[in-house]
């Protein structure tokens, strides 16, 4: 299976898909974490770009070729690879990432980011984790970190409730794959809801 968690920043959603891993690999399954951007050489090199720097360092549409860019080197090397040999793939962020900060939330691009992607990344989620939370919550815990990665959370609240509101639409067009997830509850209660969404979808 190809399992992605997405989110807005600070939503907890990287903490809950190494967790998943963990969880599925004690219980004898392979299967490997990866994230967006990066997950590659190649599109380690690119994230670096992405997450860093000032918030008007790119376009909506310059970020659009970079995300693909870096998406099609991890496709090649990483995900592909791990799904033909067997081993269930759980990534932090994916396309759908790029269809709400790009596509919605930044600029009005939906339509040219499905283009590219059909065009040039082809690959969808079998099951997709929307860790939904309130985003004054995420934005503080995000820029706490200090993780130096943080130029999409500098772009303030009213972005974030855009992406919130975005995932949320983006599940409604999806329900055959998407799963949200409240992400204001306790850790350990997250992890409950994660994978028993999980069994019920595979047993």
């Amino acid at each position: 299976m190809f399992i992605t968690f997405e989110g807005i920043d600070g939503s907890g959603k990287s903490t809950q898909a190494k967790t998943l891993v963990s969880t599925l690999q004690a219980q004898g399954k392979s299967c490997i974490w990866t994230r967006e951007p990066g997950g590659s050489e190649g599109a380690e090199v690119i994230r670096k770009l992405l997450v860093e720097g000032d918030p008007d360092r790119w376009s909506a549409e310059t970020e659009i070729l970079l995300f693909n860019a870096a998406r099609r080197d991890h496709l090649e090397k990483t995900i592909d690879p791990a799904l033909r040999r067997g081993a269930t793939v759980i990534c932090d962020r994916f396309v759908d990432s790029t269809r709400v900060y790009q596509g919605v939330a930044r600029a009005d691009l939906r339509p040219l980011v499905d283009l590219i992607h059909e065009t040039m990344i082809q690959r969808e989620a079998d099951l997709t984790f929307i860790i939904d939370i309130d985003p004054e919550i995420a934005l503080n815990r995000g820029l706490a970190r200090k993780s130096g990665e943080d130029r999409f959370e500098d772009m303030g609240l009213g972005f974030q409730k855009c992406l919130r509101a975005g995932f949320l639409e983006l599940a409604e067009q999806h329900p055959d794959r998407c799963c949200i997830i409240d992400g204001g509850q306790s850790i350990e209660a997250v992890e409950r809801a994660i994978l028993h969404a999980y069994t019920r979808v595979t047993s």
